[in-house]
Order: C-alpha cells, then structure tokens, then sequence
C-alpha cells in the first residue's frame, strides 16, 4: 500500500491551511505547531497494547471492553480521542473470524490508542480496495487466513472508531500483562497483522 501521493496532496493541503491561518491573523504558525504537539502527545499504539494486554488477563474487562469501548479504555486513562469525543468499538477476533478497520472517507481511527496512522491506512488504494478484497490486501501484509474464516471490516467515522482485540497467542500463558503488550502491534490493532 503506498500512500505517498495521497501524502504529498494531504502535506500540501495542511500547508495553505496553515499559510491562510497565519496570514488572517488568526493563529501563529507556533500556535498551529504547540496545538499539534498537545494532540499527539500519548497518542501511541503501546496505549492499544495496553488495553489488549488487559483484556486478554482480565475477562471481565473484555466484556466491558466489547460492550462499551470508550467507557473501558477511560478505566485505563485513555480515551479514542481526537478533537471531539468519539465513541469507541473494539472488534474481536477468534477462530472464525478477522477483523480489519478502514475509514472510506479519510483516515479517522483512534488515534490515542494507535499513535498517528501509517501512511498506507490513509492511501486510496487501501482504503478502497480493503472493503472489495480484504483478504488479497491482508495477503500483501502477508496474513493467510483459512478459507473458513470470516473476514469482517470496520469502517470509522467522525462518530465512531473502530479498534481490533487481535487473538491472544497460544502459550502465552505465563506471561505478565507488559510481556503480552509488547507483543501487539498497530497493524495487529488495525487488523493488518497478527499477533
């Protein structure tokens, strides 16, 4: 997935955006560079791992966390959060099946959980293509999923964020809540790896 044209566009867009802002009077361009550091400050996938490490050690958190995504995460201090609350869902996957996140229209998902988003999930060609043929995009991320597993994708909006509780591997048992969210990655968050 490259998302290097659909990049270039965005960067240019921010830019004149900024340029106006500045040149109105209304916002300084430090202004502009302290409110996008403020954003993103936490936001990270380890904030994701975090509630998936939780979840997978602890079931009656999973149950929160599937029935009400933003109230369980908030449990932890973190919240889907962007500019204006967002509700949060959180897809599990099992056995039978797999679930991707996508936002058709731009590139929303929850940024405070996941950290700012790869290139390749705000490029046309994934996000179009991912809602026709899920398992050839996951197949060039290199998941081979079983034939007879469902593969169900997401699709955020300024509303609602979507998250993915990727499946706990096996034989990690014995392992600490930290150990087990060092394992999980943005991509296994989105739904675009495994775990």
């Amino acid at each position: 997935m490259s998302g290097n044209h659909d990049d270039a566009v965005i960067s240019r867009q921010v830019r004149l955006l900024e340029s106006l802002l500045e040149d109105k009077g209304i916002v300084g361009g430090e202004t502009v560079d302290e409110v996008i550091d403020g954003f993103l400050a936490g936001a990270s996938p380890v904030n994701g791992a975090k509630v998936v490490a939780r979840a997978w050690t602890d079931p009656a958190f999973k149950e929160r966390l599937l029935a009400d995504g933003s109230a369980a995460v908030a449990e932890l201090g973190f919240s889907a959060g962007g500019v204006q609350p967002q509700r949060l869902r959180v897809a599990e996957n099992t056995e039978d099946v797999h679930n991707m996140i996508v936002c058709t229209l731009c590139s929303c998902y929850p940024l405070r959980l996941l950290g700012p988003s790869p290139g390749w999930y705000k490029s046309e060609a994934y996000r179009s293509r991912v809602v026709r043929e899920p398992r050839a995009v996951l197949g060039e991320f290199g998941v081979a999923l079983p034939d007879d597993v469902k593969v169900t994708v997401w699709d955020s909006s300024a509303e609602t964020r979507y998250m993915v509780l990727p499946r706990r591997p096996a034989g990690t048992g014995n392992l600490s809540e930290a150990d087990l969210a060092s394992l999980i990655t943005r991509n296994g968050l989105i739904g675009t790896a495994l775990v």
